[in-house]
């Protein structure tokens, strides 16, 4: 074989790229010296999510031995929200809400301590795979020339590996807008889902998440079903958290992401994805779980591809379908697609605020206390209960508060 300068090149350094480095050097400590993290970015840097650790994301962090170093507000409710209609749920464990630009940055800082190169201020420019001499060429985009066994595509929703991978992908991406906002006083430990903007053409979700120092991370997630413009997506978002007493100062951010599908090519030889790369949850948008859970699949191809001397990675994307991570997200896609539908909504919107049964699962999914796509016999029992209340549920949705009811105010 063709002599390399890394045995693996991971491109990105968020999450799932460094959660990969270190499920690989864990798995084999030799690796540490024989690996590179790249991202043309420099930490801290600003990185739009809602910042939310669900359950599976800390027992992925156990399982790769990193920590949640950084300020958290732990939440142990959620609220639903659509219209006057509210409902709070319960978690067995909370969600801790992070900063990203402080979670990201200090897990680099953990991946340096466990003796993992991580180059800040350099990324992927190009690459090829010489499958001939069984390398990736790659330039970086301070010009510099590497040769490598495996490059890693954890370099988001723009990923140049992804791209190689898939071609021009015909489905259109899920449009997130996300801000920070300062607030007199802080808000209670509470994660607020407001759908309300349904009524308007979102096709989605608005989110208010509380996050340390009296702010709260706001935005709103919108899922292809129907064409919105960025600016009309803006509008829906500062409408929205005007009803919840809240202005934005500024311009929210806002970013696609890709939604996971079985389908997705995510390896060819010498290649995988991970993380955004990859595709994230298409209910929630939810990255950061999928990322780390991304993670430890990737180190186990990765580590057997190094050992065989076989780098066509012809199982990963089954390794992912099969895995907690892609049964979860693959259940996700079709839930998307039902309660995200151009229209009728109302259905399968008031089987999330109506039935207590199917909260409750939610709930415990988010904790990472139960698999819900391992739930068929649950989910349709709840299905079914909720196609023989769905005249009357739905109605309830749709009904007008009396005059004298306020509407609740998911802050309070």
């Amino acid at each position: 074989m063709t002599s390399v300068d890394h045995d693996v090149v991971v491109s990105g350094a968020g999450p799932a790229g460094v959660a990969t480095a270190v499920a690989l050097a864990r798995r084999d400590p030799a690796l540490r010296g024989r690996m590179v993290v790249l991202d043309k970015a420099r930490f801290p840097r600003d990185k739009p999510c809602g910042g939310g650790l669900t359950g599976h994301a800390h027992l992925a962090l156990e399982a790769l031995g990193l920590e949640v170093r950084v300020p958290r507000v732990p939440c142990a409710e959620g609220r639903i929200v659509y219209r006057h209609q509210q409902r709070d749920v319960r978690l067995g464990r909370p969600v801790d809400v992070v900063r990203r630009c402080e979670l990201d940055a200090d897990l680099v800082a953990q991946a340096r301590e466990q003796g993992i190169e991580v180059v800040e201020g350099e990324g992927l420019a190009s690459f090829s795979v010489d499958e001939g001499a069984g390398v990736v060429r790659l330039v970086t985009t301070r010009g510099r020339a590497l040769a490598t066994r495996v490059l890693v595509g954890a370099d988001g929703v723009g990923s140049r590996v992804r791209r190689a991978l898939a071609g021009d992908d015909a489905r259109r991406p899920l449009r997130l807008f996300q801000a920070e906002v300062e607030l007199p006083r802080p808000l209670p430990p509470r994660m607020v889902y407001d759908f309300s903007p349904m009524d308007e053409g979102l096709r989605g979700y608005l989110w208010l998440f509380p996050v340390a120092g009296r702010r709260v991370n706001v935005g709103v997630l919108h899922y292809p079903s129907r064409e919105l413009s960025g600016a009309a997506i803006e509008r829906l978002l500062r409408a929205g958290l005007r009803r919840h007493g809240i202005e934005l100062p500024g311009p929210a951010r806002g970013w696609p992401a890709w939604r996971y599908t079985s389908r997705a090519r995510v390896a060819g030889p010498h290649l995988l994805c991970v993380g955004d790369a990859a595709g994230i949850d298409a209910v929630t948008g939810e990255g950061i779980s999928v990322g780390f859970e991304h993670a430890l699949v990737a180190a186990e191809a990765v580590q057997a591809a190094l050992a065989a001397g076989d780098f066509r990675f012809a199982g990963y994307a089954r390794a992912l379908r099969q895995a907690v991570v892609g049964r979860e997200l693959a259940l996700d896609a079709r839930l998307a697609a039902m309660l995200y539908a151009p229209r009728g909504f109302g259905l399968w919107l008031s089987f999330i605020i109506f039935d207590r049964r199917m909260q409750a699962l939610y709930a415990a999914r988010v904790c990472g206390s139960e698999v819900l796509a391992d739930r068929k016999g649950a989910l349709l029992a709840a299905l079914g209960r909720h196609l023989l209340a769905a005249p009357a549920r739905v109605a309830a949705l749709r009904a007008r508060p009396a005059a004298a009811v306020a509407t609740p105010s998911p802050l309070a």
